[in-house]
């Protein structure tokens, strides 16, 4: 699948974290995008609506709106995969997250439908702290309460080079079919020090404070989180922040040629834009 001018690629979450930035860069290589959203008459959880969406595609970006590990990504993920091949749409990439276990079931599904997969694993995302509850937490009360340990690191990774990824994926004939691309950011930053990083950028003073997970829980209700969404999430961070993901890949530099965005290059221009203001 090399002529972008030829090829329709269904991007779900269209207007989202990841989707937003697949569906720019998909349109700039010359992809013409559909847009996978509530607004355009999609919805992951209503089946009845994902033949229209994808009829006549060629290829689509798969990204859950819950966490790629719970059973209900995992269920969504295969009957959506088997319903694009069955319409002739085969080339499918699959947003997941690295090091997390209960993704491998999701994973396995998009494998199992028959079609020309890819999975994307990708680190945390640096615009987990411009976009959704974290930064409205950092903007308010002028710092952030996390169930990440002060020793705990992440090579946070920019999601515009997480679709930068997506897309040279799709354009890159069968080279990256049937292959996990596992990507981060180019160094490994505590938490603590993101929110430092953000407070230099910013001129702002905000301050960090780890608990632990299960006293996460209650800020997640108090996000609007649903009670057994909030357990499910205790649950992985758990699982995630114990200092496994603390590991650079060179996905990223392997499939664009460029090393990846920096955090502070990101906080910067967050900044810049009026992010934490």
């Amino acid at each position: 699948m090399t002529d972008a001018s030829n090829t329709t690629v269904v991007v779900t979450g269209a207007t989202g974290r990841t989707g937003g930035r697949v569906a720019l860069a998909a349109r700039a290589a010359g992809l013409k995008v559909r847009a996978a959203s509530r607004a355009t008459g999609f919805d992951w959880r209503d089946r009845s609506t994902w033949a229209e969406t994808l009829r006549g595609a060629e290829a689509a970006y798969l990204a859950f709106p819950t966490d790629v590990g719970s059973p209900e990504a995992t269920r969504a993920i295969g009957e959506i995969s088997r319903e694009a091949v069955a319409l002739g749409v085969r080339r499918l990439v699959l947003l997941s997250a690295r090091g997390e276990k209960r993704a491998r079931p999701t994973e396995e599904a998009l494998r199992e439908s028959g079609a020309d997969w890819t999975v994307v694993q990708a680190s945390w995302f640096a615009q987990n702290f411009s976009e959704g509850p974290l930064v409205e937490e950092l903007r308010l009360s002028g710092g952030l309460v996390f169930p990440a340990a002060e020793g705990v690191r992440e090579p946070f990774i920019d999601v515009r080079d997480i679709a930068d990824v997506v897309v040279a994926a799709l354009t890159s004939g069968d080279r990256y079919v049937r292959r996990e691309i596992d990507v981060t950011g180019p160094r490994l930053v505590a938490w603590g020090e993101a929110v430092a990083e953000i407070a230099a950028a910013s001129g702002r003073e905000l301050s960090y404070r780890t608990v632990s997970a299960s006293v996460y829980r209650e800020h997640l209700v108090g996000f609007g989180v649903p009670g057994e969404e909030a357990d499910f999430l205790v649950e992985l961070f758990e699982e995630l922040l114990d200092g496994h993901n603390a590991q650079l890949t060179d996905g990223v530099r392997q499939v664009l040629g460029r090393e990846p965005r920096d955090f502070a290059d990101f906080a910067k221009e967050a900044a810049a834009a009026g992010t934490w203001a």
